[in-house]
C-alpha cells in the first residue's frame, strides 16, 4: 500500500484536499494493490476488500476503494469491473479526478474501462477554475459530457448558508461540455441572480475555464450619449492562432449612423505589432481613424518599429470615445546597441487636434539621425562622450530647418577621502545649420542662409552629504553647488528655435549645463547654481526631505523670457518639500518664489491621506504665463476621496475645478462591488469641455461583469 500511496500522491499534485482524502484511503487498508489490463494501460485498485468472479469475469472492491488509471483517479465505496464488457461501475461517495484538474462528484457511475463514455447520476463538478456544475444525470461521450437539468455557477458557496442559492447561475435543461471543441453549451437557459429567474435565453456558451482565447461573440454593450444617440456595438473576437487574432465591433449611433472598429494584434518570435481602425457614417460623412504601433528585432544590435496615428477629424477620437489627444504623432525608427555607442535614425509626423492650429504650418520631422558614445575609463577616473545628430525640419507652409549638431565631451567623478563629491565636465557643441525662408527677429525678410556656432563649456559639481543618526531616525544634509563657465551670448538670430520654445524651472532643472530642453538654444554666461538637501528617514519607512536652492549669472541674459525666473542675474528661488511619515500619508509641495518680493511664481501641491478605508486625495497648481510662450498659466484644483468599506465593496468621487477660467471642469462618482464571480460598476460624471462640436455631456454607466460569461455595459 505505500508504493500505491505515492503514485496517488504523485496524480493529485497540486489538489492537497483530495491528496489527504485519498492517503486516509490508504491508511489500513489491507488489500494488495491489484492491476486490472484494459488495453495497453492497467486499471489499478487498492481497497478494504477484494472479490473476484472469474466466471463472470467481474473483479469487485468494498471499502475505501482507489482507482487509478492513466492520469485519472477514482474513488469510491465500491468499484466493480466487468472485464468482459469493458464497464467499470462506482456507487456511493464517488470522486473522479480528471487529467484537467475538473473533480466529479457522484452517488452512482457506469464508465468504460478507458474513462471515455458512460453514465453518471446526481452529478456534481467542481472545474479547475472552481466553478460549479450540478446536474440530475449526465452522459459521457468520447470524454465529452452532455448534462441534463444542469445548474453552473462560478460563485462560491455563502459560508454562513451553503444551501441557499448563489449571486448567480445558469440553469438549463441541457449542457454540453465540448471537451474537443473546448467549450460550455446550454440550451433552454436561464440565469438568475440571488435565486430569482432575470433572462431567458434559448442558446449560450463560453469556453470552458481553461481556455484563454476562444473565437466567438463578446458581450455587446448598450448606451447612448447626446451627441450619439442610443449605441449598440457587437464585437466578435477572432482567434486566428495562438500568435494573433482580430477583433471586430459594428456599431449603430441612433444619431449619426453606423460604424465599424477593428483591432488586430500579432506576436511574432522577434517583435509584435498591433493596429487598431475605425470607419464611421457620421451624418453621411465618412470619418474614420487607424491607431498603430509595431517593434522588431532585426539581431541582437539592431531593431525598427513604428508608431501610427491618423484621424479624419479634430473632435472624431474624442467624440466617438477613442482617445483624448490634443496631437497625434507618428514615427518610424531603427535603432541599434552595442556596447557604449546608440544610434537612431527615425522620421515623425505631427497632426494636431486642436482648433486654430494648421498642420501645413508644423514641422514633418525627416529624418532625425542621433548617435552617441561613452568611452572606456581612462587613467584619470573619466571617460570621453560624443552626443551628435542631425535633424531635418521641413513644413508645407513656413520656414524649413536642417542641423548637424556635434558635441564631444569628458567628465571625471571624484570622492575625496573627507567625502567630498566632485564631477568636473568639459565639452565643446558645434552646430551647423542651413535655413529656408526663414525670417530671423527683427528682420522683414525671408532668406535661405547657412549658420552655426560653437560653443564650450565647463562645469564642476561639489557637494557632500553630512548623516546622523539616533535611535530610529537619520539626518542628512547635503549642501550642493554647480560653478558653470562658458561664452555669453552664443544663440545668434540667424538660428531659429523649434527645439527649445518652452522650458519651466524647477528644482530639477536647477543644476543642469543647459536648462533649455532642446539643442536650438543653449545656456550662455558663467553662473553658479546652489541649494541644500535635507532629508529625515526612519527606520519604519517614513521620511521628510526638503530642498531650496538658487542660480546666480555674472551677466543678465534676456534670452530667457519674463516671468521664467531666469530673466535676471540672479534666479528666482526654487524648493522642493515632502513629508511622508507612513505609507497613508503624504504631502508634497514644489513652488518658485520670487527673488525681489516674496511673490509666488509656481505652487503645485499634492497629498494624499487616509488608509484604503477612507483615503483622501488633493492637488493644488499655479503657475505664471511666460512671456511669448504659446501655453497659458494656469489655477486649477482637484480633489478625490475613495473608499475600500469591506472586501467586496468601494466607491470613490472626483472633481476638476478651473480657478483661472472660474470653471467647474468635471465631476465623477463611481462605486464598485467585486467577488469572485460578479463584478459591478455604477459611474455618474459631468464633463462641462467646450469643443466645436463637443458639448458638455453627462453619463451614466452600468456595467456588470459576470465572471467567466463577460460583461454587460450601458451608459446614458
Amino acid at each position: 500500500m505505500i508504493k500505491h500511496c505515492h503514485i496517488l500522491k504523485q496524480c493529485f499534485h497540486g489538489h492537497p484536499l483530495l491528496v489527504a482524502v485519498l492517503l486516509m484511503l490508504c491508511v489500513g487498508s489491507t488489500q494488495a494493490l491489484s492491476a486490472i489490463t484494459d488495453g495497453e494501460q492497467p486499471i489499478n485498485f487498492s481497497s478494504d476488500q477484494m472479490d473476484v468472479d472469474r466466471e463472470l469475469g467481474i473483479v469487485t472492491a468494498r471499502g475505501n476503494v482507489a482507482v487509478i488509471h492513466n492520469d485519472r483517479t477514482m474513488s469510491a465505496d465500491t468499484v466493480s469491473y466487468n472485464q468482459k464488457t469493458d464497464v467499470l461501475t462506482a456507487s456511493g461517495n464517488v470522486i473522479m479526478l480528471e487529467p484537467s484538474g475538473d473533480v466529479y462528484f457522484a452517488e452512482h457511475m457506469e464508465i468504460s474501462g478507458d474513462f471515455k463514455n458512460g453514465i453518471i447520476k446526481n452529478i456534481r463538478i467542481i472545474l479547475s477554475d472552481r466553478s460549479r456544475i450540478a446536474a440530475n444525470g449526465a452522459r459521457r461521450i468520447n470524454e465529452d459530457m452532455v448534462l441534463r437539468k444542469a445548474v453552473y455557477s462560478p460563485c462560491q458557496p455563502c459560508a454562513d448558508d451553503p444551501t441557499s442559492s448563489p449571486l448567480w447561475q445558469l440553469k438549463a435543461v441541457k449542457v454540453f461540455h465540448d471537451k474537443s471543441q473546448q467549450v460550455i453549451e446550454y440550451t433552454d437557459a436561464w440565469l438568475e441572480i440571488a435565486g430569482v429567474p432575470v433572462l431567458y435565453t434559448p442558446y449560450l456558451s463560453h469556453p470552458e475555464p481553461s481556455v484563454k482565447r476562444k473565437s466567438g461573440f463578446l458581450i455587446p454593450t448598450f448606451g447612448g450619449s447626446t451627441s450619439l444617440g442610443s449605441t449598440v456595438k457587437t464585437p466578435y473576437f477572432w482567434n486566428l492562432s495562438p500568435q494573433n487574432d482580430v477583433t471586430v465591433t459594428p456599431a449603430y449611433y441612433g444619431d449619426t449612423g453606423v460604424g465599424v472598429a477593428t483591432e488586430y494584434r500579432h506576436l511574432l518570435r522577434d517583435g509584435e505589432f498591433e493596429m487598431i481602425t475605425s470607419l464611421t457614417d457620421d451624418d453621411s460623412t465618412i470619418l474614420g481613424h487607424v491607431d498603430g504601433f509595431g517593434r522588431f528585432d532585426l539581431d541582437e544590435t539592431w531593431r525598427w518599429g513604428f508608431d501610427a496615428w491618423a484621424s479624419s477629424d479634430d473632435t472624431y477620437l474624442r467624440r466617438y470615445g477613442f482617445r483624448n489627444d490634443q496631437t497625434l504623432t507618428s514615427d518610424v525608427y531603427l535603432e541599434g546597441f552595442r556596447q557604449r555607442n546608440y544610434g537612431r535614425a527615425e522620421a515623425i509626423y505631427f497632426q494636431s487636434m486642436e482648433a486654430g492650429e494648421d498642420n501645413n504650418q508644423t514641422p514633418k520631422v525627416a529624418p532625425l539621425l542621433t548617435f552617441q558614445h561613452v568611452g572606456e575609463p581612462d587613467n584619470y577616473g573619466g571617460h570621453t562622450n560624443l552626443d551628435s545628430s542631425y535633424v531635418s525640419l521641413i513644413r508645407e507652409d513656413g520656414a524649413d530647418s536642417h542641423r548637424i549638431s556635434v558635441t564631444p565631451g569628458w567628465e571625471s567623478n571624484y570622492l575625496s577621502a573627507g567625502g567630498d563629491v566632485y564631477k568636473l565636465s568639459v565639452s565643446l557643441q558645434t552646430d551647423l545649420y542651413y535655413v529656408q525662408d526663414y525670417t530671423p527677429v527683427g528682420e522683414n525678410s525671408a532668406s535661405d542662409n547657412f549658420t552655426g556656432r560653437v560653443f564650450p563649456q565647463a562645469q564642476l559639481d561639489w557637494s557632500k552629504p553630512f548623516a546622523k543618526t539616533e535611535a530610529s531616525i537619520t539626518q542628512i544634509i547635503e549642501p550642493e553647488v554647480s560653478l558653470i563657465v562658458a561664452p555669453n551670448g552664443s544663440n545668434p538670430s540667424e538660428i531659429p528655435n523649434e527645439d527649445s520654445q518652452e522650458f519651466e524651472f524647477d528644482e530639477t532643472s536647477l543644476f543642469r549645463s543647459n536648462k533649455f530642453s532642446g539643442t536650438d538654444r543653449v545656456e550662455g554666461g558663467t553662473r553658479v547654481d546652489y541649494g541644500m538637501h535635507w532629508g529625515v528617514y526612519g527606520e519604519s519607512g517614513g521620511k521628510s526631505t526638503a530642498f531650496v536652492g538658487q542660480s546666480y549669472r555674472l551677466r543678465d541674459d534676456s534670452l530667457f523670457p519674463e516671468n521664467s525666473g531666469l530673466e535676471d542675474g540672479l534666479s528666482d528661488i526654487v524648493a522642493k518639500f515632502e513629508i511622508s511619515p507612513e505609507s497613508y500619508y503624504n504631502l508634497t509641495y514644489r513652488t518658485r518664489i520670487g527673488k525681489k518680493n516674496g511673490e509666488v511664481k509656481r505652487n503645485e501641491i499634492s497629498m494624499t491621506a487616509g488608509s484604503p478605508l477612507l483615503q483622501f486625495n488633493t492637488q493644488y497648481l499655479l503657475f505664471e504665463r511666460q512671456e511669448d510662450s504659446e501655453f497659458s498659466g494656469r489655477e486649477s484644483i482637484s480633489a478625490g476621496v475613495s473608499s475600500q468599506f469591506n472586501r467586496f465593496w468601494r466607491a470613490s468621487g472626483s472633481t476638476y475645478f478651473d480657478i483661472a477660467d472660474d470653471a467647474l471642469r468635471n465631476v465623477g462618482l463611481n462605486l464598485i462591488y467585486e467577488d469572485e464571480c460578479l463584478a459591478f460598476n455604477t459611474s455618474l460624471s459631468r464633463s462641462f469641455f467646450q469643443d466645436r462640436d463637443l458639448a458638455p455631456t453627462d453619463t451614466i454607466l452600468f456595467t456588470v461583469n459576470f465572471k467567466t460569461l463577460g460583461s454587460i455595459a450601458s451608459n446614458i
